[in-house]
């Protein structure tokens, strides 16, 4: 097996899901729910596969939304970045086109009025 590094100091490029958190939530809820069906099936404690269910989803749950809430400040700064840095050049944020349009004032870029 070739070596894997780790993570850490990668970018993550993959976009933001419009629910983050709740689908963190509903998925390690759901694990937690799998891994109590699996104990009971197996003949384990039921009561000790809840309390340990229940660990783990709050373990779980809280590292990755730490990691969203990351990746979700460093996504927000990097736009609000992106923006300060078009209007001091006096574009429209992430069009690269000017802000007051073609410069003849009627602000749709094509020449003509509408």
């Amino acid at each position: 097996m070739p070596f894997l590094p780790g993570r850490r100091g990668r970018t993550d490029n993959r976009p933001i899901p419009a629910h983050a958190y709740r689908d963190t939530a509903l998925v390690y809820a759901g694990m937690g729910v799998l891994l109590v069906i699996v104990a009971t099936l197996t003949g384990g404690q039921t009561l000790r596969a809840i309390a340990a269910a229940a660990i783990f989803w709050a373990l779980a749950t809280a590292w990755t939304c730490w990691g969203w809430s990351k990746r979700i400040r460093a996504r927000d700064e990097a736009e609000a970045a992106e923006a300060a840095e078009a209007a001091k050049k006096g574009l429209k944020p992430g069009t690269g086109k000017r802000a007051n349009g073609n410069g003849r004032g009627n602000g749709n870029g094509q020449g003509r009025p509408q």
